[in-house]
């Protein structure tokens, strides 16, 4: 996993490694209940990602940074530049299975309600997607987007990712569906 977490940004958005000091804000996005329906909480061993204190917030930022020491996968948080507010987290990984997933990047984005739409979704996932590819050092980048996720759908689409009927399939037996892929080399970028 990485040596050193990076700091990625455009004009809206900056990308960095979650900090504790960044719980106010996040309880805004895993308290928010129009956002839970997007999360991709696929093999968390069921935790659905639904908090309602900043204790517990706390909490899971320090587990996130834990994971990241221990070079399992990096938690991001998604700054808006124009409010100065984290809106979200991703979560990015090199996934080692015995599944069409298997050397793939895994990237789980999370964002309060108010941005899941197709151009904040799509300006964010710009950020991420091309060094995601050697972050994680892979040739596929995966994530999820359910059918009802629309603009989320919408926003892959606009950069080439692709509609996978390959499953997920966990260590327990369970299969998970609705992946989107993209490859290396094949990103669009709107104008």
């Amino acid at each position: 996993m990485l040596k050193q977490c990076p700091v990625i940004e455009n004009e809206k958005f900056l990308v960095r490694l979650v900090s504790e000091a960044d719980a106010n804000d996040l309880l805004r996005v895993y308290s928010d209940k129009n956002a839970l329906p997007f999360f991709n909480s696929d093999n968390c061993n069921g935790n659905i990602f639904y908090y309602q204190s900043e204790e517990e917030i706390v909490e899971l930022i320090k587990f996130w940074i834990w994971e990241y020491e221990c070079k399992r996968y990096v938690r991001f948080s998604i700054v808006d530049k124009i409010c100065n507010e984290v809106i979200g987290t991703i979560e990015l990984f090199k996934r080692i299975s015995n599944d069409h997933f298997n050397g793939s990047g895994i990237m789980r984005l999370d964002v309060r309600s108010d941005f899941e739409n197709k151009q904040a979704l799509y300006e964010i996932m710009t950020i991420i997607t091309n060094p995601a590819f050697e972050l994680v050092q892979c040739s596929m980048i995966a994530t999820k987007a359910v059918n009802y996720a629309v603009e989320r759908i919408e926003a892959l689409e606009t950069m080439n990712y692709v509609k996978t009927k390959d499953r997920l399939l966990a260590a327990d037996g369970e299969s998970y569906s609705d992946y989107w892929v993209i490859t290396q080399g094949v990103i669009t970028q709107q104008n």
